[in-house]
């Protein structure tokens, strides 16, 4: 995934450029990190890029002039210092009049700013790049594998490092460092570690809770390669023995999952999916404890599409889509 695949990239390009009809643009500004990324191959963290019809542009600054020329050869590389008069350069250096822009990604800041330098006509675009990125191909695929090999194998090892007395910011700690000493780059979120009721928030931040003996501990951590990311869940129960309201909520939810792990498939909608987790669990009285969505795609962005959720319009799901599938149960005052 380090290495600059020229025909990997132009074909990407190419299928933005077949979308700008359907946008109503002439031009697109991509400003997402995880966009640019996808399109160009650059990992700066200060880049937008121009794709029009006929021209591909760069613009970043002097931190990143080396890198984006290295890591992008496919755009050209405008050397922007942030200055009103460079923005009316670079959009007046392709022949565009209308130019989609990324709405989810600027700011109003940066949209006035826009306004001011420019006189194009600016398009407000939900989604760009996203829905191209849903299929991966067999090297991204094989990246996120491998992230998530690294994750299993710290995981797998909670069992020896949790212990009564010590914080869960001190786990979770102990498990950032384990992830990368096992070669990951960086986490792909920070690590979740909640014990006892705190395991009734699933996005519980590692606190200065001590870990008691009897306590439910869920662990919910990613490590990232090569900026791709992965994601893994799991309950643990510190202590010899769980009581029967532990043995009834963890088999119920790993029920829920095998149903998905079995039954769903290429061609089934994303509201189809979730419902073989969501129907057993509604069934068994906890429906209002699932809140979540049974999943999410997960690539570039540790959340990305497609999204298996009852919340949202269904879409059919294609080979070469990566998504989890994490069901839950959270009781208030008990855990999760």
């Amino acid at each position: 995934m380090t290495s600059h695949n020229n025909e990997l990239y132009q074909n990407r390009i190419m299928a933005v450029r077949q979308q700008l009809d359907t946008w109503g643009v002439d031009g697109v500004l991509i400003s997402s990190p995880s966009n640019r990324r996808w399109l160009s191959g650059f990992t700066g963290s200060n880049a937008k890029l121009l794709l029009t019809k006929d021209a591909a542009l760069l613009a970043t600054d002097f931190r990143y002039w080396e890198q984006a020329a290295a890591q992008a050869p496919d755009f050209t590389l405008f050397k922007h210092q942030r200055r009103a008069e460079d923005d009316a350069a670079f959009f007046t250096a392709v022949s565009a009049t209308h130019i989609g822009i990324e709405a989810n990604h600027i700011t109003l800041a940066e949209f006035e700013r826009l306004q001011k330098a420019t006189s194009h006509n600016w398009v407000s675009l939900a989604e760009t790049v996203e829905p191209l990125r849903q299929v991966k191909t067999a090297d991204e695929i094989a990246t996120i594998a491998a992230a998530a090999a690294i994750t299993d194998q710290a995981m797998a090892q909670v069992n020896t490092l949790a212990r009564p007395g010590m914080s869960e910011q001190e786990l979770a700690w102990i498990l950032e460092r384990t992830m990368r000493e096992l070669g990951a780059d960086e986490m792909a979120f920070a690590v979740i570690v909640a014990s006892g009721p705190n395991a009734a928030l699933p996005h519980h931040h590692p606190g200065e809770r001590v870990l008691q003996a009897g306590d439910t501990l869920i662990v919910d951590m990613g490590a990232a390669l090569h900026d791709y990311k992965s994601d893994m869940t799991r309950t643990f129960y510190l202590g010899n023995e769980p009581d029967t309201q532990f043995w009834t909520i963890y088999n119920l939810v790993l029920a829920a999952e095998t149903a998905v792990l079995t039954h769903a498939k290429p061609g089934m909608n994303t509201k189809e999916i979730d419902a073989l987790a969501r129907d057993p669990i509604t069934a068994a009285g906890h429906g209002d404890h699932f809140g979540h969505g049974l999943g999410h795609g997960v690539g570039l962005d540790i959340h990305e599409n497609p999204f298996l959720s009852h919340l949202y319009e269904g879409k059919p799901v294609t080979v070469g889509m990566t998504v989890t599938v994490e069901p839950g149960i959270y009781i208030p005052g008990w855990g999760g």
